[in-house]
């Protein structure tokens, strides 16, 4: 009698234990890049996270490697991480940007990436900055204007990552995540087309807001703290002239500042931008010394607590603002 209760108490607890197992592995789905049956996505930083959230919507879990308030050109990846990325459903990433996450998903080999760099074209939009190749006491040409000859030049400048700034790039790397979605989750292919039209759209009135909102300017310059607008210069037919170069951390030399000072106020510039997640003080000593107002220029690398809105689409209608009142728009 105590071996059969034995037995059959042994029984159930196999059982059970089969059960508990059956049930973790259709929460996880037993590491297929699943979580209680959506999409696990890892992104790299804030713009990759909006397309992936605003494409993949409810079919999708999005985690970002970048958290709020961290400026992401100095993210370092932990051991944790790269395993994440690993078993992650979907990679959506910048190369070129964090080359922490470049190392990391070269050497997680996810299943599926989303590289947005590959879906639009790059330039190298080069940086009004001396020794802007990260070699100290090297010099780019300048001209009488402080401008640097490199833009375009394709040497040994590195690609300008900013791409989510020109909301036609942008766009195009939508169309791609959506893409790599449908890839990834094919079962949910008819829903990721749909976010992925929805989103374009959006992008395509923000990009007619730009074209709409700086006509009739008395100005096409201004001043900011890192060169991270060379793409929406491009596309609004601005001049951009960064204190820093493509490096939001690196500091301008001497003959840069002086460069700046001719350029304010021979172009008539009356705002300095800085951004809320490096130091403004730089942006600041210069706004001091030619009087000029400071405004933000957000370059949306994250969204927190001091953004001038919630998401990517709020900021930059934000950021038109900001450029409306800076340009002198009528």
């Amino acid at each position: 009698m105590n071996i059969r209760r034995l037995s059959l108490a042994t029984a159930l607890i196999g059982a059970a234990a089969m059960s508990l197992t059956t049930l973790t592995a259709c929460s996880s789905n037993a590491g297929d890049g699943r979580t209680d049956g959506k999409l696990d996505v890892v992104a790299s930083f804030y713009p990759m996270q909006f397309l992936a959230q605003r494409i993949g919507g409810d079919k999708v879990h999005v985690s970002s490697l970048t958290k709020p308030g961290i400026e992401p050109h100095d993210l370092e990846i932990s051991p944790r991480q790269t395993a994440d990325l690993s078993k992650a459903g979907l990679v959506v990433y910048l190369k070129g940007l964090q080359p922490s996450v470049d190392r990391a998903v070269g050497q997680a080999e996810p299943r599926h990436v989303a590289d947005a760099a590959s879906y639009t074209t790059m330039e190298d939009h080069g940086t009004e900055v001396e020794g802007e190749h990260g070699h100290e006491g090297e010099e780019g040409h300048e001209d009488e204007h402080g401008h640097d000859d490199h833009a375009h030049s394709g040497g040994d400048a590195a690609a300008d990552p900013h791409i989510w700034l020109d909301p036609v790039r942008y766009a195009q790397a939508a169309r791609g995540v959506g893409k790599a979605l449908e890839k990834a989750d094919p079962d949910h292919a008819a829903a990721y087309k749909k976010n992925t039209a929805a989103l374009v759209k959006h992008l395509n009135t923000l990009d007619q807001d730009f074209r709409n909102g700086l006509k009739d300017r008395t100005s096409d310059t201004f001043i900011t703290t890192h060169a991270a607008f060379g793409y929406l210069s491009e596309r609004y037919g601005l001049k951009q002239e960064a204190i820093s170069g493509l490096d939001p951390e690196s500091e301008p030399s001497p003959a840069r500042v002086r460069a700046l000072h001719a350029i304010a106020r021979k172009d008539k510039v009356n705002t300095v931008f800085f951004e809320t997640l490096v130091s403004d003080k730089t942006a600041g000593t210069l706004a001091g010394d030619l009087h000029l107002k400071t405004d933000v220029l957000d370059p949306i690398e994250g969204i927190g607590d001091t953004s001038k809105g919630h998401d990517y689409l709020e900021v930059m209608r934000s950021n038109l603002k900001a450029l409306q009142q800076a340009l002198g728009t009528k």
